[in-house]
């Protein structure tokens, strides 16, 4: 079982426009609402794939049920930590170049009883799941040391998965981490610098080895993506398909390589994976996960080389 942990569900509603004209009038094209977080994303693209998942996490009162029931239609159980309030409203605004502008909302408070009841599912579950994937930003008012914490609280037979940026990433690398996946802008985020080059990603990824994760999954966006342990690195290019959104291309990848980290598979094949899904949820538009049929297509196509 793959126990995926949503720390900060959001409500996202995806606009479609033929342009976005800042300070002008905006006519949309087409509108969807997803219930999603990017641990809930992960969830069922590990269901679509045809392991079993567990979601766990944060939710709120006033919406929580809809999240519920798109859990329900993917065949997901779940098991959440309900506080008063509702769930933030996320909106993503994608014009015909297939640019994504993103406004983020700020999620609600959870009392202190909240995060130990947290930690304790964490255990819970954890113990019964071959990987735990945490990801996402934090309540509002949390400490990003949180992370350390509920990394901490994970069963130590199970492998973790860390997926967040800047200070709530290096807090989850001082519990020490199986794999971490930043994308480019956010490892850059995180170590304070700009990374151009190959070799700067690279070095890049060692720091967050140093700093206590075993691998490192750099998602390079269209580009593919670089994974290492410190010692082999791989990278696997992307093919080229019609990009409908990025939206939830970042979950997918984490999904595909949590299932395939529970079949005990090798770097390379985690990696290629891993591009073969974040791919496929590319090709969509207004939902945030891919389907199998696409993710084997891509996956056949790949091609994974060390460097």
């Amino acid at each position: 079982m793959i126990l995926t942990v949503c720390m900060s569900p959001s409500v996202d509603v995806t606009i479609e426009l033929d342009s976005l004209n800042i300070g002008k009038v905006n006519v949309v094209k087409s509108k969807t609402l997803s219930f999603t977080g990017k641990a809930i994303n992960v969830a069922i693209g590990v269901s679509r794939l045809g392991a079993e998942a567990q979601a766990t996490g944060f939710m709120y009162n006033e919406n929580g049920a809809m999240f519920e029931r798109a859990l329900d239609r993917e065949g997901v159980p779940f098991s959440f930590v309900w506080n008063g309030g509702r769930v933030r409203e996320n909106y993503k605004l994608i014009d015909k170049r297939s640019m994504l502008t993103e406004i983020n909302d700020v999620g609600e408070r959870v009392g202190a009883d909240k995060l130990v009841e947290l930690m304790q599912a964490i255990r819970n579950f954890s113990s019964r799941s071959n990987v735990t994937v945490i990801s996402g930003g934090l309540p509002r008012g949390v400490d990003t040391g949180y992370y350390r914490e509920i990394f901490r609280a994970v069963d130590p037979r199970s492998l973790r998965i860390a997926d967040t940026e800047g200070a709530k990433m290096l807090a989850a690398l001082e519990a020490g981490v199986d794999l971490v996946k930043p994308n480019l802008e956010e490892l850059e985020e995180t170590l304070g610098r700009e990374l151009k080059t190959r070799d700067d990603m690279l070095q890049g990824c060692r720091e967050l080895l140093d700093r206590g994760a075993k691998n490192v999954l750099l998602s390079l966006g269209r580009d593919g993506a670089i994974i290492t342990n410190g010692t082999k690195n791989y990278y696997c290019k992307s093919i080229n398909v019609a990009v409908n959104s990025t939206v939830g291309a970042g979950d997918g990848m984490v999904a595909a390589v949590a299932v395939k980290m529970q079949e005990g598979a090798g770097l390379p094949e985690i990696l290629r994976a891993g591009v073969a899904a974040g791919t496929a949820t590319v090709t969509t538009f207004g939902t945030i996960s891919f389907t199998k049929a696409k993710y084997d297509e891509i996956f056949s196509n790949l091609t994974v080389t060390e460097f």
